[in-house]
């Protein structure tokens, strides 16, 4: 089981150019999509879950085209969207059986699957409720739901955890963990916690552009000798906005404590810290802009 990207663009019909060039090749496991609001990354769900067409490129499941003939990849996916709707009237289990007949699914076999899944993502007490008056969290979990239907070898899910309390996000993404094991799942986000505890590698994309691909350690591997922590005066602190990269800040007693990625020591007092995931990303980040500004 493999999802092969190769050389995908999309370019929409006012010019503006989503994707540049992303090549990926994925096997099984949870694998991270990481970026800034607007960098394509829900373009490039679109595409892999077979509702956009790249302007070039190829997608390829288990060695099949699946930009020229989809339904094999269609047969094997399950796909959140970043806008997911529901009928409020409805109940999860109303709502879950209308999705298992548009897919397809057995009447029979679609209330056993039905069943296994709101105790997966518990919501067998809450089935029968109306989904209008569940909480963001419970709708996200509806979510999930329908999208494991029909037991899918790839599962997308995009921008899962927008607008759901800490509580709701960490129980998300366990849930999401626990289903990487035989199957691949893509999480698409912009938040760095809800993929550095459970991605097993991670693509950043900024702009279009693949930016950087692989495993969190190799990642925070590039940073080593690169992040300090130094402790300014608040009215310093614009400053060293301007001239250095700074991804994190705590107001202390003694001033502020910052964190700063620079390849030397930024001023008097500044000690080596240990990179974390949020600085590597902040890193690449700004390392893009720059090249696409030179």
């Amino acid at each position: 089981m493999q999802l092969d990207i190769r050389g995908i663009s999309k370019t929409y019909p006012n010019g503006v150019q989503a994707l540049k060039d992303v090549s990926l090749s994925i096997p099984p496991g949870m694998y991270g999509l990481l970026g800034p609001n607007g960098a394509g990354k829900s373009t490039l769900m679109r595409i892999l879950a077979t509702i956009t067409k790249p302007t070039s490129g190829s997608v390829r499941w288990d060695g099949a085209d699946a930009v020229a003939s989809p339904d094999a990849l269609r047969g094997v996916l399950g796909y959140l969207p970043q806008d997911f709707g529901v009928y409020p009237n409805l109940s999860a289990l109303e709502f879950l059986e209308y999705v298992a007949a548009v897919k397809g699914i057995d009447a029979r076999a679609a209330r056993r699957r039905i069943d296994e899944l709101l105790a997966l993502v518990n919501l067998t007490e809450a089935k029968k409720r109306p989904l209008g008056g569940f909480s963001g969290g419970m709708r996200q979990r509806v979510g999930i739901a329908q999208a494991l239907l029909n037991d899918p070898k790839l599962l997308i899910v995009d921008e899962p955890t927008a607008g759901l309390d800490p509580e709701e996000r960490v129980r998300f993404r366990n849930l999401l963990s626990e289903l990487s094991g035989e199957r691949i799942v893509l999480l698409s986000t912009h938040i760095v916690s809800d993929i550095e505890a459970a991605a097993t590698q991670i693509a950043i994309l900024s702009h279009g552009r693949l930016l950087a691909y692989g495993a969190p350690e190799a990642l925070l591997s590039g940073l080593e000798g690169r992040v300090w922590e130094w402790v300014v005066p608040s009215a310093a602190l614009g400053s060293v906005k301007e001239r250095f990269l700074v991804s994190g800040t705590v107001r202390r007693g003694d001033g502020v404590h910052v964190r700063v990625v620079a390849d030397a020591p930024p001023g008097p007092g500044a000690v080596a810290a240990l990179p974390t995931l949020e600085d590597a990303y902040l890193d690449r980040i700004s390392s893009g802009r720059t090249a696409l500004a030179a």
